[in-house]
Protein backbone atom coordinates (compact mmCIF):
# COMPACT_ATOMS: atom_id res chain seq x y z
CA UNK A 1 0.00 0.00 0.00
CA UNK A 2 1.75 3.47 -0.98
CA UNK A 3 2.08 5.60 2.02
CA UNK A 4 2.50 9.53 2.06
CA UNK A 5 4.37 10.62 4.82
CA UNK A 6 5.32 14.19 5.84
CA UNK A 7 6.74 16.59 9.05
CA UNK A 8 3.51 18.31 10.23
CA UNK A 9 3.93 21.36 12.34
CA UNK A 10 0.91 22.26 14.41
CA UNK A 11 0.18 25.96 15.93
CA UNK A 12 -1.24 24.80 19.49
CA UNK A 13 -1.78 28.26 20.16
CA UNK A 14 1.35 28.63 23.16
CA UNK A 15 3.28 26.18 21.14
CA UNK A 16 4.11 24.56 17.84
CA UNK A 17 4.11 20.49 17.89
CA UNK A 18 5.83 18.50 15.75
CA UNK A 19 4.88 15.23 14.58
CA UNK A 20 5.16 12.43 11.52
CA UNK A 21 1.57 12.60 9.53
CA UNK A 22 1.42 9.21 7.33
CA UNK A 23 -1.43 8.99 5.27
CA UNK A 24 -2.11 5.44 2.91
CA UNK A 25 -3.55 5.98 -0.40
CA UNK A 26 -7.28 6.56 -0.24
CA UNK A 27 -7.30 6.40 3.72
CA UNK A 28 -10.42 5.92 5.10
CA UNK A 29 -9.67 7.90 8.76
CA UNK A 30 -6.64 9.26 10.52
CA UNK A 31 -5.85 8.33 13.98
CA UNK A 32 -4.09 11.50 16.07
CA UNK A 33 -1.66 9.70 18.98
CA UNK A 34 -1.50 11.71 22.01
CA UNK A 35 1.53 10.64 24.06
CA UNK A 36 2.08 10.74 27.87
CA UNK A 37 4.28 10.05 30.97
CA UNK A 38 7.13 11.20 29.15
CA UNK A 39 7.04 9.26 25.84
CA UNK A 40 7.68 10.94 22.21
CA UNK A 41 6.57 10.13 19.01
CA UNK A 42 9.46 8.02 18.90
CA UNK A 43 7.79 5.88 21.04
CA UNK A 44 8.24 2.02 19.33
CA UNK A 45 4.86 0.81 21.05
CA UNK A 46 2.87 3.40 19.68
CA UNK A 47 5.00 2.97 16.16
CA UNK A 48 3.92 -0.47 15.52
CA UNK A 49 -0.03 0.34 16.60
CA UNK A 50 0.26 2.66 14.18
CA UNK A 51 1.69 0.65 11.23
CA UNK A 52 -0.97 -2.02 11.55
CA UNK A 53 -3.36 0.88 11.44
CA UNK A 54 -2.05 2.08 8.38
CA UNK A 55 -1.95 -1.49 6.81
CA UNK A 56 -5.80 -1.63 7.50
CA UNK A 57 -5.83 1.82 5.32
CA UNK A 58 -6.02 4.66 8.22
CA UNK A 59 -3.58 7.59 8.40
CA UNK A 60 -1.97 8.56 11.60
CA UNK A 61 -0.29 11.30 13.01
CA UNK A 62 2.02 10.36 16.01
CA UNK A 63 3.47 14.23 17.16
CA UNK A 64 4.90 15.31 20.45
CA UNK A 65 2.68 17.02 22.77
CA UNK A 66 5.75 18.92 24.71
CA UNK A 67 8.20 21.26 22.72
CA UNK A 68 11.99 20.12 23.11
CA UNK A 69 12.51 22.69 25.71
CA UNK A 70 9.66 21.48 27.93
CA UNK A 71 10.65 18.08 27.89
CA UNK A 72 14.06 18.91 28.85
CA UNK A 73 12.08 20.88 31.82
CA UNK A 74 9.73 17.65 32.16
CA UNK A 75 12.69 15.29 32.30
CA UNK A 76 13.69 17.33 35.66
CA UNK A 77 10.18 17.53 37.14
CA UNK A 78 7.70 15.41 35.48
CA UNK A 79 5.03 18.08 35.93
CA UNK A 80 4.10 19.16 32.16
CA UNK A 81 3.24 14.96 31.68
CA UNK A 82 0.30 15.45 34.03
CA UNK A 83 -0.83 18.51 32.80
CA UNK A 84 -3.67 17.41 31.22
CA UNK A 85 -5.63 20.68 30.86
CA UNK A 86 -2.36 21.38 28.76
CA UNK A 87 -2.25 18.76 26.73
CA UNK A 88 -5.60 18.32 26.28
CA UNK A 89 -5.63 22.06 24.31
CA UNK A 90 -3.15 20.43 22.34
CA UNK A 91 -4.60 17.39 21.26
CA UNK A 92 -7.55 19.58 20.74
CA UNK A 93 -5.34 21.83 18.44
CA UNK A 94 -4.34 18.84 16.65
CA UNK A 95 -8.11 17.86 15.93
CA UNK A 96 -8.58 21.26 14.52
CA UNK A 97 -5.76 21.35 12.26
CA UNK A 98 -6.41 17.95 10.69
CA UNK A 99 -9.67 19.18 9.98
CA UNK A 100 -8.13 22.14 7.90
CA UNK A 101 -5.21 20.23 5.97
CA UNK A 102 -5.44 18.75 2.30
CA UNK A 103 -5.54 14.80 2.71
CA UNK A 104 -7.06 14.72 6.67
CA UNK A 105 -9.77 17.72 5.91
CA UNK A 106 -13.04 16.10 5.46
CA UNK A 107 -12.00 12.35 7.15
CA UNK A 108 -12.85 10.54 10.21
CA UNK A 109 -10.69 11.41 13.11
CA UNK A 110 -9.40 8.82 15.67
CA UNK A 111 -7.29 9.40 19.25
CA UNK A 112 -5.42 7.18 20.64
CA UNK A 113 -4.00 7.79 24.15
CA UNK A 114 -1.54 5.97 26.17
CA UNK A 115 -1.00 7.06 29.41
CA UNK A 116 -1.78 10.77 30.68
CA UNK A 117 -2.15 11.13 27.02
CA UNK A 118 -5.46 9.29 27.09
CA UNK A 119 -6.72 11.81 29.23
CA UNK A 120 -5.30 14.41 27.05
CA UNK A 121 -7.48 12.44 24.27
CA UNK A 122 -10.62 12.54 26.18
CA UNK A 123 -10.22 15.76 27.17
CA UNK A 124 -10.21 16.50 23.00
CA UNK A 125 -12.98 14.09 22.52
CA UNK A 126 -15.30 16.17 25.29
CA UNK A 127 -14.64 19.66 23.22
CA UNK A 128 -14.80 18.83 19.86
CA UNK A 129 -17.52 16.04 19.80
CA UNK A 130 -18.21 16.34 16.21
CA UNK A 131 -14.90 16.39 15.34
CA UNK A 132 -13.48 13.09 17.20
CA UNK A 133 -15.32 10.06 16.16
CA UNK A 134 -13.40 7.08 18.24
CA UNK A 135 -10.63 6.98 21.06
CA UNK A 136 -8.92 3.70 22.24
CA UNK A 137 -6.59 4.43 25.94
CA UNK A 138 -3.70 1.97 26.03
CA UNK A 139 -2.54 1.66 29.54
CA UNK A 140 -3.97 4.98 30.28
CA UNK A 141 -5.37 7.20 32.76
CA UNK A 142 -8.81 8.15 32.00
CA UNK A 143 -9.61 8.92 35.59
CA UNK A 144 -6.81 12.34 35.33
CA UNK A 145 -9.11 13.63 32.66
CA UNK A 146 -11.86 14.66 34.93
CA UNK A 147 -15.33 13.95 36.43
CA UNK A 148 -17.08 16.78 34.36
CA UNK A 149 -15.18 15.72 30.78
CA UNK A 150 -15.58 12.44 31.18
CA UNK A 151 -19.68 12.29 31.18
CA UNK A 152 -18.97 15.26 28.18
CA UNK A 153 -17.09 12.50 25.75
CA UNK A 154 -19.90 11.64 22.82
CA UNK A 155 -17.21 9.61 20.83
CA UNK A 156 -16.97 5.48 21.72
CA UNK A 157 -14.21 4.66 23.89
CA UNK A 158 -12.11 1.42 24.22
CA UNK A 159 -9.94 0.86 27.08
CA UNK A 160 -7.11 -1.63 26.91
CA UNK A 161 -5.78 -2.42 29.99
CA UNK A 162 -2.87 -4.97 30.93
CA UNK A 163 -4.56 -8.02 33.16
CA UNK A 164 -1.76 -7.61 35.63
CA UNK A 165 -1.84 -3.74 35.86
CA UNK A 166 -4.12 -4.07 38.57
CA UNK A 167 -4.10 -0.36 39.64
CA UNK A 168 -4.56 0.95 36.24
CA UNK A 169 -7.17 -1.49 35.48
CA UNK A 170 -9.28 -0.40 38.63
CA UNK A 171 -9.26 3.35 37.79
CA UNK A 172 -10.26 2.65 34.22
CA UNK A 173 -12.97 0.25 35.58
CA UNK A 174 -14.28 3.96 37.65
CA UNK A 175 -13.82 6.01 34.90
CA UNK A 176 -15.95 3.73 32.51
CA UNK A 177 -18.79 4.14 34.84
CA UNK A 178 -18.53 8.00 34.23
CA UNK A 179 -18.46 7.66 30.72
CA UNK A 180 -22.26 8.18 29.04
CA UNK A 181 -20.43 7.64 25.57
CA UNK A 182 -20.67 3.34 24.30
CA UNK A 183 -17.41 1.90 25.65
CA UNK A 184 -15.88 -1.64 26.48
CA UNK A 185 -12.84 -2.86 28.52
CA UNK A 186 -10.56 -4.73 27.07
CA UNK A 187 -8.69 -6.73 29.51
CA UNK A 188 -4.83 -7.93 27.85
CA UNK A 189 -4.14 -11.20 29.65
CA UNK A 190 -1.01 -11.33 31.34
CA UNK A 191 0.16 -7.76 30.16
CA UNK A 192 2.09 -5.60 32.26
CA UNK A 193 1.68 -1.27 31.88
CA UNK A 194 3.89 -1.45 28.69
CA UNK A 195 2.56 -4.45 26.83
CA UNK A 196 5.49 -6.16 26.59
CA UNK A 197 4.82 -10.27 27.04
CA UNK A 198 4.89 -11.90 23.61
CA UNK A 199 1.84 -10.91 22.16
CA UNK A 200 0.36 -8.36 23.83
CA UNK A 201 0.88 -5.44 22.12
CA UNK A 202 -0.23 -7.67 19.05
CA UNK A 203 -3.70 -7.93 21.01
CA UNK A 204 -3.76 -4.12 21.37
CA UNK A 205 -2.98 -3.18 17.44
CA UNK A 206 -5.53 -5.50 16.50
CA UNK A 207 -8.12 -4.16 19.40
CA UNK A 208 -7.50 -0.80 18.44
CA UNK A 209 -7.25 -1.15 14.87
CA UNK A 210 -10.96 -2.91 14.71
CA UNK A 211 -12.07 0.30 16.92
CA UNK A 212 -10.99 3.04 14.66
CA UNK A 213 -12.04 0.85 11.68
CA UNK A 214 -15.82 1.23 12.25
CA UNK A 215 -15.48 5.20 12.96
CA UNK A 216 -15.81 5.05 8.73
CA UNK A 217 -18.73 3.38 8.78
CA UNK A 218 -22.26 5.72 9.31
CA UNK A 219 -24.56 4.01 11.68
CA UNK A 220 -21.88 1.39 12.95
CA UNK A 221 -20.46 2.49 16.33
CA UNK A 222 -18.72 0.30 17.97
CA UNK A 223 -20.55 -1.69 20.32
CA UNK A 224 -21.38 -0.54 24.07
CA UNK A 225 -20.36 -2.13 27.37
Amino acid sequence: MTTASRTARIDAGDATLVGDLALPADARGVVAFAHGSGSSRHSPRNRAVAEALREAGLGTLLLDLLTQQEERVDMMTAELRFDIPLLGRRVTATVDWLGTQPGTAGLPVGLFGASTGAAAALVAAAERPDGVRAVVSRGGRPDLAGEEVLPAVRAPVLLVVGGEDDVVLRLNEEAAERLRAPYRIHVVPGATHLFEEPGALEEVAVAARDWFGQMAVPGAPPDGP
